[in-house]
């Protein structure tokens, strides 16, 4: 990984994905190096760290905080050791729960069974917090599950399907049809006209809060057609010249986000209300203000998320 690639969390940590063992799950669930990693609707189990960080909280198979959880699902081999992820949301914690639908749900939840400084938590805001391994098992869990907490019955013929291949599949007893994980593509494009760039907020987002446009690919649509009709569908801007940055898998729920650079070729807007609350132009000096964090209206972005690797790449005229 590049060096000005390392603030894009979840990319890069090099889990061996292990393919070939998804047929023996038995075997590795009885290798006393197996670890498990539970995830309480969606939240990591993670362990504070001495010097202020935080790591993954993995639990040996058969800990009594697993008791009444989902089929382990593999995600890979982490220095040759096994690591499952395993659904425990079925748990009711005592405490301070986030409504369902939150954008950001800052509450931490404790489990009986370990100790205090094991604790649910959201991954967007520790995401940067784990090293890049840990922060790749911890997104892969994060998608796996929720794909199959969305996909319990067969879209052939409707009949209940089940878990195979350690998780990397789902099978239909009725009609034998055969179902895999879905990753959703989807653009997200720094916008540029001269000296400045484009940025909007969606409603419902926190005050301030403005990144780069984004929008999910269509079937039969290059990445350079999304990123144009994403765009004019927004805020009217049209974009001519488009270029491939970088790439960041965004486990919320399950996407992969295919950073771009667009040209503007201009930069009147008419924003569609739906989908963008507000878009502003901002220079390099403004940008520069957002990142010190004075400027007046929009917050410095999210340090992880591929926005913020796309607009200080640009501030620091790193991407030609």
């Amino acid at each position: 990984m590049r060096q000005d690639e390392r603030d894009l969390a979840f990319a890069g940590g090099g889990l061996d994905r292990a393919a070939h063992l998804r047929g023996d799950v038995a075997t590795l669930l009885a290798d006393p190096a197996t670890l498990m990693l539970p995830f309480w609707r969606g939240k990591p189990l993670l362990v504070d760290v001495a010097t202020g960080g935080r790591r993954l909280g993995l639990l040996a198979p058969g800990h009594p905080a697993l008791a009444g959880g989902g089929e382990p699902l593999l995600l890979g081999l982490a220095n040759g050791a096994a690591r499952f992820a395993v659904d425990i949301s079925g748990w009711e914690p005592v405490g301070e729960v986030a409504m369902p639908g939150s954008f950001f749900d800052p509450t931490e939840q404790r489990h009986p069974d370990l100790p205090d400084d094991h604790r649910f938590a959201e991954l967007r805001g520790v995401m940067l917090a784990l090293d890049p391994l840990e922060a790749e098992l911890a997104a892969t869990g994060r998608s796996l599950l929720a794909w199959h907490g969305t996909h319990g019955f067969c879209s052939a013929c409707g009949a209940a399907s089940e878990v195979a291949k350690a998780g990397w599949q789902r099978s239909c007893p009725a009609c034998a049809a055969q179902h895999f994980p879905r990753t959703d593509p989807v653009v997200i494009m720094l916008v540029t006209r001269g000296n400045r760039t484009l940025i909007g907020r969606s409603p419902g987002w926190p005050e301030g809060m403005y990144s780069c446009l984004a929008g999910f690919m269509e079937p039969g649509e290059t990445m350079e057609a999304a990123v144009r009709r994403e765009v004019a569908e927004e805020t009217g801007v049209q974009v001519g010249a488009v270029r491939f940055v970088a790439s960041q898998p965004w486990p919320f729920p399950a996407s992969l986000m295919l950073g771009c650079r667009g040209e503007a070729l201009t930069e009147e807007m008419v924003l569609d209300p739906v989908e963008i609350e507000d878009a502003i132009w901002l220079t390099r000096e403004e940008m520069a203000d957002v990142f010190a964090g004075s400027h007046p209206v929009v917050r410095p972005p999210r340090r992880g998320a591929i926005a913020a690797h796309l607009l200080r790449m640009w501030l620091a005229d790193r991407l030609d």
